[in-house]
């Protein structure tokens, strides 16, 4: 299928302000990027390099006034990969490969180390079959019992915030699913892009778990995981993966999101 994705942020900049910014696709497994456009107005210079996740980013220096960043594109994505029957299992911290061992670790937002954490996941998934099941019981009970609201939460919540407080948006659904996961010791990274099905239009957040070998999604917004998604950028959780840093004086006044799904061209 082919998805296009576009978002239009737009700034009051009051001094020039450096930026990182990861809005520029990821080329991987899955997701042909058919075209895509970044565009920064006023036009200014930007710099790219490659994080160590492998995420494309970009860095410039934003003048003073109405900043208006633009990104568009245009990908063939397969569906969300769906679980095989019978689901993949969990694997032992000794057999995972070197490249997937920080993602069982606690970080800035995933405070998977702490005993309240532990008791919940205890409480939601401790006598299930370790792998599919639990991380599945852990994005229903978080999809069931935190409440989805704008503007209760900011760029300090945590995950222990949002076990406490049971509510919050899409990046608290996913910091809370991914510390729940990292007790359990199962990887679990925050993926960020654009989905197709929202009833809010937005770039979205959700998680990814290893789990039999592979990575799989998971999306605890929805009632259940589905639809078509252009990933943009992967890492621990939301510190990895901001779509605008900032380091200067600049406000933030809107952000635009499209999605828009296209029939796929006949054979032939």
């Amino acid at each position: 299928m082919k998805m296009k994705g576009r978002s239009i942020f737009t700034y009051d900049v009051y001094a020039p302000t450096t930026v990182t910014t990861m809005l520029r696709p990821r080329r991987q497994e899955g997701q042909s990027i058919i075209q895509e456009g970044f565009n920064i107005e006023p036009s200014v210079p930007f710099s790219e390099y490659t994080d160590i996740y492998g995420n494309p980013c970009q860095r410039t220096i934003l003048p003073v006034g109405k900043v208006t960043i633009t990104t568009e594109v245009q990908a063939q994505v397969s569906a969300t990969k769906s679980i095989p029957n019978p689901p993949p299992t969990f694997m032992l911290v000794g057999d995972l490969p070197d490249e997937v061992m920080h993602y069982i670790l606690p970080s800035r937002y995933c405070e998977s180390d702490l005993h309240e954490i532990n008791m919940l996941v205890m409480n939601i998934a401790g006598n299930l079959t370790p792998g599919y099941e639990q991380v599945e019981a852990i994005r229903t009970w978080i999809h069931q019992n935190i409440k989805y609201q704008y503007g209760v939460t900011d760029s300090s919540t945590t995950a222990l915030d949002v076990a406490r407080n049971r509510i919050g948006v899409c990046r608290d659904f996913t910091h809370l699913a991914i510390a729940l996961c990292r007790n359990l010791c199962i990887p679990a990274r925050m993926t960020v892009g654009y989905l197709d099905r929202l009833k809010v239009m937005d770039l979205h957040a959700w998680f990814d778990v290893y789990i039999g070998g592979e990575w799989y999604t998971f999306d605890a917004v929805q009632e259940k995981t589905n639809g078509y998604r252009i990933e943009i950028a992967h890492g621990r959780d939301a510190a990895d993966v901001a779509m605008v840093t900032q380091y200067g004086n600049a406000t933030l006044q809107s952000l635009h999101v499209e999605t828009e799904l296209l029939e796929p061209e006949p054979a032939g």
